[in-house]
């Protein structure tokens, strides 16, 4: 029986392991959260930080895994590529998968690379950010990140001067190597684009691209609260975007990998990379598109981690219309209940993975681990599943004490 070590057991992660075991192959999991739900459904559990490289390496020799996983996790990709390489394991090249989740690396890579994206810097210090933007270094208004978060945690948008200083320390306080960048703001023409892929031995082999759906009146904007499947531009447009995702990883030379997209088109239909994570989506993406098109991109990641053979040729075509909606508050406090509309939850919910309860005290939606669980829906045409998705005050409400 092959052995699988999977880097990260939150609610949503248990998929993976799941998938594992269904497929036959023992679990190893990692987390350093002694209460990781997880931990109830591998097979063995090490209490250990997933971005703990070397740690994580001793466990997974001693243990003598055949593949390493990190589903749905950005900060523990690189973890599972560094033992991978090291162990002589199928995976990506570790400095390549370093490059996908460190965005100031990232940045710097597109622009040497002659591929569309914003003018952008790294800092070690809030204090140079700052005189950099005073001092009109910047065309305002510009994004501020930290290099290696996830789920948009600690992005904010800086439009005057004043706001420097804060957006700057706040992004600072999200990121563990305490580096952020900084990039001018792009433009986009329609949705920013969202979804997940493939590549079967460094060709794009699947992918299904979404749209971004976004809260202006939460307080961080910029955190997606869903995906709608699918993306509604022309089909010359996503193939331009596929063949930049083409010769990204390419260039990084790739090898068979799920993937997650972040991405712009301006009024020129010009493609931004904004990023191209090496790891399946969260939020439950992978489901919701298994749904759409019939693709298991969950059974994909743990096949590409073992080095199994993945048959792209048995995969469906994308037919309907799906999204996921992160619930969310925009204030803090106590959870009364989630209300939604009778008929929305009969006729357009067909998974719901709320997980706050009454009396939960809960957190205004900053990024994506503040929401207050996924809802997985279905649409009767596209016009319906934009407008429930752009207005969803219209059918669902959190109901604070």
């Amino acid at each position: 029986m092959k052995k699988l070590l999977l880097l990260g057991g939150s609610s949503q992660q248990i998929v993976a392991i799941e998938t594992a075991k269904r497929l036959g192959y023992e679990t190893v999991l990692c987390d350093y959260l002694p209460d990781n739900p997880g931990q109830r459904h591998a097979d063995k559990f090490y209490l250990t930080s997933t971005t703990d490289k070397e740690a994580v390496l001793k466990v997974a020799r001693d243990e003598r895994i055949n593949g390493a996983l990190a589903y749905a996790s950005d900060p523990a990709a690189p973890t599972a590529a560094y033992v991978a390489e090291k162990m002589g394991l199928p995976g990506s090249p570790y400095e390549s998968v370093e490059i996908l989740c460190n965005k100031d690396k990232y940045r710097r890579f597109l622009a040497e690379n002659g591929f569309c994206a914003p003018v952008a810097v790294g800092y070690d210090a809030v204090q140079t950010a700052q005189a950099d933007i005073s001092s009109g270094q910047f065309r305002l208004p510009v994004i501020v990140k930290p290099v290696d978060s996830s789920g948009s945690k600690g992005v904010g948008r800086i439009d005057v001067v004043d706001e420097a200083a804060q957006k700057l320390t706040s992004a600072m306080s999200f990121s563990r190597s305490k580096r952020i960048v900084v990039e001018e703001y792009v433009e986009k023409l329609g949705y920013q684009i969202a979804g997940d892929g493939l590549s079967v031995n460094g060709k794009l082999a699947f992918r299904y691209f979404a749209n971004d759906h976004f809260d202006p009146n939460c307080v961080n904007p910029f955190v997606p609260i869903s995906a709608s499947f699918p993306y509604n531009m022309p089909k010359e447009v996503q193939d331009k975007a596929h063949d930049e995702i083409q010769r990204l990883i390419s260039l990084l030379n790739m090898g068979t990998t799920t993937y997650n997209f972040d991405m712009r088109i301006d009024k020129d239909y010009n493609v931004f990379l904004m990023e191209v994570a090496p790891r399946d989506g969260g939020n439950y993406i992978p489901d919701v598109i298994k749904y759409a098109t019939g693709v298991d991109l969950v059974e994909c990641s743990v096949k590409a981690a073992l080095g199994e053979t993945i048959d792209v040729s048995s995969f469906g075509k994308p037919s309907g219309f799906y999204a996921y909606y992160a619930v969310h508050s925009r204030k803090d406090g106590v959870l009364d209940h989630v209300e939604i509309d009778p008929a929305v939850e009969k006729n357009n919910v067909i998974e719901n993975h709320i997980v706050k309860k009454s009396g939960d005290q809960i957190k205004a939606f900053t990024g994506a681990n503040t929401t207050l669980g996924i809802l997985i829906m279905k649409f009767d045409h596209m016009e319906q599943m934009l407008r429930m998705m752009d207005y969803s005050d219209e059918w669902i409400k959190v109901v604070l004490k």
